[in-house]
Order: structure tokens, then sequence, then C-alpha cells
């Protein structure tokens, strides 16, 4: 064989090489869209809320969450969280407290500002609780308000979980999993709507706070567990707001309640187990119709304080309005 057949043979060797690698990598690129593509693909999103629209152009990939109840709709989703406050973690997000990888951004009711910047933000989610740096925060990046109304609840408070949860799912591109979640919600709201409409029982919802109490009617931020969880109220349903209308033992006797759901916003703040009958227990709460018929519920106080407006807690707080009608 001469010298010039040899080249040319190993040329058609070497050509034919580098033809297949490069349908290798076509097809490894097609079934791997690059960051570029999926950048390309995405649908831009426009969100209009009670601060204004925000407009998402592109994928967010660091999300901040600046409230517990932004934290647990991402985890809801499968959306990693890149920063957060870590003041105040409920149990069902503790995986959250100690990750290394999300970083800490302060306090829910102030949130370090300058830590937010730090996290390189390119989406940041917020509720009424920080909404006085909207402007500040849409600066840094697209900032997006969660228009649950903590002050008086009555009105659309599940619907506006629903919606947030499909925005969200659209914002992400995980509308079929958003879906799947508004649906599980819809289905326990319906299994407690079931047990409390045929039900005579009345109850009261109580705050404890250091040894007094505060009472939560239909107009409060916990009006929608009559409204729409469909609880019928003992006593009267005068507006209370965000804390609650202060009430002594007198006053819950007086209303004699079937059913008392206490939340005890101390075991919250100062970090110790909820309190008990032993610790509420006296002659006047005695005589209540609850206590004599073993219905004072201590509460999940971490997701009816804490939170309160999201998917789990939203759950939760159902798991136990339903404990008070199995004794």
């Amino acid at each position: 064989m001469t010298c010039h057949q040899t080249h040319r043979r190993w040329a058609s060797a070497l050509l034919i090489a580098v033809t297949a690698a490069l349908c290798a990598c076509n097809e490894k690129s097609a079934q791997t869209p690059s960051p570029q593509s999926s950048a390309a693909a995405y649908t831009p999103v426009t969100v209009q809320h009670q601060l204004g629209t925000t407009r998402i152009g592109h994928a967010p990939q660091r999300v901040v969450a600046l409230d517990m109840n932004e934290v647990d709709f991402l985890d809801q989703l499968g959306v990693p969280v890149a920063a957060m406050p870590k003041d105040f973690v409920p149990h069902f997000l503790a995986r959250y407290k100690d990750a290394v990888s999300v970083e800490d951004v302060g306090s829910i009711v102030q949130p370090n500002l300058e830590r937010v910047h730090g996290a390189r933000p390119d989406l940041i989610l917020i509720t009424s609780l920080q909404a006085n740096h909207f402007k500040e925060l849409s600066e840094m990046a697209p900032t997006l308000h969660f228009d649950v109304d903590y002050r008086d609840s009555q009105a659309r408070y599940i619907d506006v979980i629903r919606e947030h949860l499909l925005t969200l799912g659209d914002v992400f591109a995980r509308q079929a999993l958003a879906r799947q979640k508004v649906s599980e919600l819809d289905t326990r709201v319906e299994e407690v709507r079931r047990i409390t409409a045929g039900r005579s029982e009345k109850a009261l919802v109580v705050l404890h706070n250091n040894g007094a109490f505060s009472s939560f009617g239909v107009q409060s931020r916990y009006g929608f567990i009559f409204n729409a969880l469909g609880v019928k109220p003992a006593g009267p349903n005068a507006e209370t707001g965000l804390h609650g209308q202060p009430v002594s033992s007198e006053f819950i006797l007086q209303a004699n309640p079937d059913i008392i759901y206490v939340v005890d916003r101390t075991a919250v703040m100062e970090r110790r187990p909820v309190m008990d009958a032993r610790n509420m227990d006296n002659l006047l709460l005695r005589q209540t119709n609850a206590w004599k018929n073993g219905r004072v519920i201590f509460v999940d106080a971490q997701a009816w304080y804490v939170t309160g407006a999201s998917p789990t807690s939203l759950k939760l707080i159902i798991d136990d309005v339903e404990k008070g009608y199995q004794r």
C-alpha cells in the first residue's frame, strides 16, 4: 500500500468519526434543551395585584420568599428557595431552617434588605407584612404581592389561596402540579364543610397571649373558619380585625361555646410547647359546654398564627377544626 493510499484511508476514517460525533451532539442537544433555549421558550407572566402589576419575563432561578406562607407555596410546587427569613419557621418547613443553601434574610416583619439584595434574587414574593418595602424590593427584582387579607378573611380567603397557587404555577411553568394542589385543597374544604353543615355546635376562636385572651369573630383574621369552613360562631359577631377583641373568662362563659379553638401565640413567640387544659383551667371556663364535653381544642399554633394562608397550613387548620366535632 502506498503512502498516498494510507493517507486517504486515514482521512476517510477521521471524517466518519467526526460526523458521528456531531450527530451524537445534535441528538443530545435535541433531547436536553440548553439554558438559552429553555429561557427562549419561557412565556412571560404578568400579574396584577394590590400593589401594582408585576411582569416576570424569564424563568426565575433565585426566588426570595419573605413570608412563611410563600415558602410553603414554593415547597408545594417543588421550587427551590434561595433566601427567606428564619426567625419563625413552622415545623412543617423545618428543613429550611438549617439549610445552608437557603440564605437567612432576617425577620418576617422586618426583612434585612441588604441581605435580600445580596441573595441576588430574580423574583421576590411578599405579603402585606412586607408591603411597605415593595418599592425598594421591586428595584432589586420583580416583586409579587400575595393579596391575602390577614385582617378580614371572611371574603374569598380560600379563593385567594387557590388563585395564588395557580399564578405561581404559571410563573414557574408548573401548571399541572398547581392544579393538583388546588384540587387537594378543595377536597379537604369540601370534607370539613360536610361535617360542619349538619351540626348545631357553635364555636369560639380565642388567641392566648401571656395569660390574656382575645376572641376572633366572623370579620377577623380567622373569619374564614366560619365563612369558608362552615363553623357556626358563638358570641357576638363584632369586628375584631388582626389582633382580636380582648375577652375575659366571663365573656367566654356568657358566649358558652360548644367548641373552643385556642391559638397559643405565646408558645410561638417564646418557642415553647403549646398550652394545655391545665394551664387554662379556671372555675368559669369549667362551666362552658366546650369544657364539660372535652371540646377545648389547642390547635397547631404555628399553622394558625405563623402561616394560616398556605396549602399545608390550611390543611392543618382543617384537621384542627374537625377535632372539635369528633368528641
